[in-house]
């Protein structure tokens, strides 16, 4: 998901290549003859599934990747794709279920490819990267083990790009007024009239404020570390574990998708943002924080602060998600559909959450990671 200022929303370009132009992207570019093409959906980018022949000694075998075409306005930033890129490299070589890039012909990891659009000529950030197996968790019952796993992997993530990544490019993760940091939930002002007048938008208010006077004086305090920023149900991949005998399947992350988001922030901050979003298809949303932490602390203990921010950024992140989702819609109401996934069932579970109170989904919260111990 993109999104900075106002200005760099109302001039954010979603790429609106062809599949026969997309073809000829991956012939030209990066030298392999494509078998099958199709769209995938995407927030703000434009994703297509490519399958592509080699011939080798055995005989014709198929390679398959995620050939990613990247926003206009983030297009502007090739820096911050470049230690996005770099860190998904790292993470892949640390054995993370992480995708890799293809090279280019020429080596590189990732290319601009320039087009006249309307008269105004519009460059697009291109690269080609591994197709990872499995179904997103939207698509699949969960259970309290996979919840653990996810927010263990979560802490195991952060926690290793904190002590041991290492590179000039990483200032450019520092991203000022990005809007979809949760620092920068109080940004949300500019995009609240989207929600329009209701019980909505009085909600939105509150947690606005209330994570202006709560939140924000202390996030010096929140230990720093650089998040992967949208673990949602659509960004995790899982697959059934083979030759467990059991009445209901078991299943196991097998990947993790869509770095687009990153920056520095805390490690509260990606406890929150994966509660928040591991909660939109669960059957016991209440819960899901208390698995979720559980399997987080494991790894990384929160403090005592943050573990008292908890709720405030989770309600957080769903402010940011559902206000820019209505946002983003009007400016893009083609791709309402993909826009709105989290709108289903988000704005009921915010209310939720308000109407139960911040001490009763604590309790609920902290008394369900306590069974872990």
């Amino acid at each position: 998901m993109s999104s900075g200022s106002k200005e760099q929303l109302l001039n954010l370009s979603k790429p609106a290549f062809s599949e026969k132009q997309a073809i000829e992207l991956v012939e030209r570019i990066f030298g392999l003859k494509v078998s099958e093409i199709k769209p995938l959906p995407s927030y703000d980018d434009e994703n297509f599934y490519v399958r592509v022949s080699k011939l080798e000694e055995k005989g014709e075998v198929a390679e398959e990747f995620v050939l990613k075409i990247i926003n206009c306005e983030d297009s502007r930033n090739p820096e911050l794709i470049e230690v996005q890129t770099r860190i998904m490299m790292f993470l892949r070589d640390e054995g993370f279920p992480v995708a890799a890039p293809h090279f280019t012909k020429d080596g590189e990891i990732m290319f601009l490819e320039s087009i006249d659009a309307d008269s105004a000529p519009r460059a697009y950030m291109v690269r080609l990267l591994s197709f990872l197996p499995g179904q997103t968790v939207a698509t699949l019952p969960i259970d309290p083990s996979v919840l653990y796993e996810i927010g263990q992997l979560a802490a195991r993530l952060d926690k290793t790009l904190a002590e041991k990544f290492r590179h000039p490019l990483v200032k450019a993760l520092h991203r000022g007024e990005f809007i979809w940091n949760l620092a920068n939930v109080p940004l949300l002002k500019r995009y609240i009239s989207a929600v329009g007048q209701s019980r909505r938008l009085e909600v939105v208010e509150q947690v606005i404020q209330r994570f202006s006077v709560e939140i924000v004086p202390k996030l010096r305090s929140f230990r720093p570390c650089i998040n992967h920023g949208d673990l949602n149900d659509h960004n995790i991949l899982l697959v059934r574990e083979a030759g467990l005998v059991s009445t209901s399947p078991h299943y196991r992350v097998s990947g993790i998708l869509d770095f687009s988001d990153m920056s520095h922030g805390c490690y509260v901050f990606e406890v929150a943002i994966t509660t928040m979003y591991m909660m939109i298809e669960s059957k016991d949303p209440l819960h899901v924080g208390g698995h979720v932490l559980a399997g987080f602390e494991s790894v990384v203990p929160l403090t005592t602060e943050e573990r008292a921010a908890l709720f405030l950024l989770v309600c957080g992140r769903f402010a940011q998600s559902l206000v820019m989702a209505a946002h983003t819609t009007l400016l893009h109401p083609e791709n309402e559909e993909y826009l709105m996934i989290t709108a289903k069932t988000g704005w009921e579970h915010l209310m939720m959450l308000f109407e139960t109170g911040q001490e009763a989904v604590e309790k609920i919260w902290f008394e369900t990671a306590k069974t872990y111990m």
